[in-house]
């Protein structure tokens, strides 16, 4: 059994296609993060995966946001499946339960924690050996503490003891657990990349319940298991001691080509299901396409299929089971003959080629609407001046009353081409012949721009870094403040350490407004 977890950075990651995307990662769950989808942006190709069954939690509150997916092979379908961690979302059978003491919460916490997409439960059974024995994988997205907002702070720890309150209640239920995904926070100096430049590092909240939520593992992967938590972080249960091992990294610095990032995403497990069945877990950082990688781990246990998804899968939604017709379906025309320069073979089996030929076919019926318009033109052009029936058209309604007339001038110089009008020639050469002078549109042209340049001033040039004495980049300040949007330069090499000579310098320089 091998599953991988991955923050993808908007599902626009599998643009390559989802299918051949999934199926590179080589596992039986794939579950993703930040998927930025929300229901009604959902489309058939994300959703519905030959060869896997989906299941999406989305944000409710605010589009292209958040969200998160579990992709489960054929072969590994869940026999119970949820969104979200309160239970609120739930209004169906085959649901996983077991909540867990939610008293230290309000009603309003508890919908608001959900609101945002950041959870989905799938149930399965596994065997090993003569045993059948139930795993749930809670694939989840934490929030990010954003400085600047204290309020998330709070809704963040508030998240983490709502996975916690449930992960347990479901382990003391009897089954095995495991948490995977983006937890917004490394837990040791190890995984973080410059420790020493963060104020208090240990004393960081999120740090603190990961303090208590693990067991400590750090001495071998032999370890008793000792310390209080339930979970063991699976990566440090086989790598103690390795260090660099990061998941995430800065775009806007370009920090991964110098590795000064951060380890937060994580396949978690309960200590008994770590000891026993877990025989690796690993990070792929060679996998580009977000600013994380994926991380994956491996259990000696094998799956046990379901004869059907249950009913969260995307399979059943209305849209996309044949029960509701898109309003899409109405606005689109369908060529109803199909293409005689169209292949009579059948359609191959694989997703890509389905959208490929799907492409294809869109392309080819453009070209035939396109000809048909034309030639509707062409017979409109020619009977104009007889026929006064109106037409049929919806578009007809939104056209201003003098359309007419000028849909008529436009189609007399369509139909007078200027090549072939010497008259239209000879008057535009005595318009552009001012007596003896000929007037030349540049010498305008040349002017404006010259009169532009005065009023705006484009970047000044680049100064030179004093480290490395090359060009640096132009940057503007977004923060908001009282900089914003104020320019400056830096030394164009990717952020790193400050003992790596190939990272950035500290060369730093405000534009001056006045130049």
């Amino acid at each position: 059994m091998k599953l991988v977890t991955w923050n993808i950075n908007g599902i626009r990651t599998f643009g390559c296609g989802i299918k051949k995307a999934l199926d590179a990662l080589d596992a039986d769950i794939i579950c993703v993060q930040e998927t930025k989808v929300t229901r009604d942006l959902l489309d058939a190709r994300t959703a519905i995966v030959d060869g896997y069954n989906s299941f999406f939690s989305f944000s409710r509150g605010r589009s292209g946001y958040s969200g998160v997916a579990t992709y489960c092979k054929d072969s590994a379908t869940p026999f119970a499946a949820e969104e979200g961690l309160t239970g609120l979302l739930t209004n169906h059978a085959g649901a996983v339960g077991c909540y867990g003491n939610q008293s230290e919460f309000t009603d309003e916490e508890l919908q608001l924690l959900d609101n945002e997409g950041r959870a989905v439960i799938t149930q399965h059974r596994v065997q090993h050996s003569d045993k059948i024995l139930t795993v749930t994988v809670i694939n989840v997205y934490c929030p990010r503490a954003d400085p600047e907002k204290p309020e998330r702070k709070q809704f963040k720890l508030q998240f983490y003891k709502l996975l916690q309150a449930r992960a347990e209640a479901i382990l003391k239920n009897g089954s095995s657990v495991i948490i995977l995904g983006d937890v917004n926070t490394s837990h040791r100096p190890i995984d973080h990349c410059d420790p020493n430049e963060i104020d208090d590092f240990e004393d960081n909240p999120g740090r603190k319940w990961l303090n208590g939520f693990l067991r400590d593992n750090k001495a071998s992967p032999s370890a008793d298991f000792s310390h209080d938590g339930e979970f063991v972080d699976t990566f440090r249960h086989f790598h103690p001691t390795r260090a660099g091992a990061f998941t995430c990294w800065s775009t806007l610095t370009g920090a991964r080509r110098t590795n000064y990032g951060t380890r937060i995403d994580y396949i978690f497990a309960d200590y008994q299901l770590a000891k026993e069945q877990f025989v690796a877990a690993d990070i792929m950082p060679e996998v580009e396409g977000s600013d994380h990688c994926p991380v994956w781990g491996g259990l000696r246990c094998s799956l046990l299929s379901n004869s059907k998804p249950p009913p969260l899968a995307t399979c059943y939604l209305p849209e996309f089971a044949g029960k509701q017709q898109k309003l899409s379906r109405f606005l689109v025309k369908v060529d109803q003959n199909p293409c005689q320069t169209e292949s009579k073979e059948a359609l191959p089996g694989s997703q890509e080629e389905a959208e490929r030929r799907e492409n294809i076919n869109v392309t080819a019926t453009k070209r035939i609407l396109r000809t048909e318009s034309a030639c509707q033109t062409s017979k409109k052009t020619k009977t104009a001046k007889t026929s006064s029936k109106p037409q049929g058209s919806l578009l007809a309604f939104f056209k201003p009353q003098n359309g007419k007339a000028l849909g008529s001038s436009h189609n007399s110089l369509k139909a007078c081409p200027v090549e072939n009008t010497p008259q239209l020639h000879s008057a535009t050469q005595n318009k552009m012949t001012r007596g003896e002078e000929t007037y030349n549109p540049r010498d305008n042209k040349e002017a404006s721009l010259g009169f532009w340049k005065s009023v705006l001033h484009g970047p000044p040039p680049a100064p030179t870094c004093k480290v490395h004495g090359e060009p640096c980049v132009l940057r503007t300040v977004r923060k908001e403040g009282p900089n914003v949007g104020r320019q400056f330069f830096v030394c164009a090499r990717p952020q790193g350490h400050v003992s790596n000579p190939e990272a950035r310098c500290n060369f730093f320089a405000w534009v001056d407004r006045g130049k």
